[in-house]
């Protein structure tokens, strides 16, 4: 990120030197360090709070895509249990009603329930246990 040439550092020593003087140098590297320290900390903490967002946002993520292909999943390929589909009733077997109630007396009448649960059962690719 900063490229600094040995050229350069040596310049920057001899400043301090002339500046500071040799008496205090040793303290202001001291000073200089615990700031520099605290500044890649500082720096350290941002870039993890940053990764932990990212991961979150990328999970997040993620599941939303799960829930999209399973829900698609489940449309497609309903449970056994959610089949409750009536089977057709034979023409013969009632004669045409229009409410409900002409309905439930008809089925009395032929002995037959008004509908009948059915459970789709899906196919078996090898033998018969």
């Amino acid at each position: 990120m900063f490229d600094v040439a040995p050229t350069e550092l040596l310049l920057v020593i001899v400043v301090a030197l002339v500046v500071i003087g040799p008496k205090d140098l040793p303290k202001a590297m001291r000073f200089v360090g615990k700031w520099m320290g605290k500044a890649r900390g500082m720096a350290r903490h941002f870039r993890s709070g940053l990764d932990t967002m990212m991961r979150e946002a990328e999970l997040e993520e993620l599941e939303k895509q799960w829930r999209e292909q399973n829900d698609a999943i489940m449309r497609e390929f309903p449970r056994i249990d959610d089949v409750n589909a009536p089977t057709p009733k034979p023409a013969s077997a009632t004669p045409n009603v229009s409410s409900e109630q002409d309905a439930d007396e008809a089925a009395a009448a032929t002995g037959q329930p008004e509908t009948l649960e059915t459970h789709a059962v899906p196919p078996r690719d090898g033998p018969l246990p």
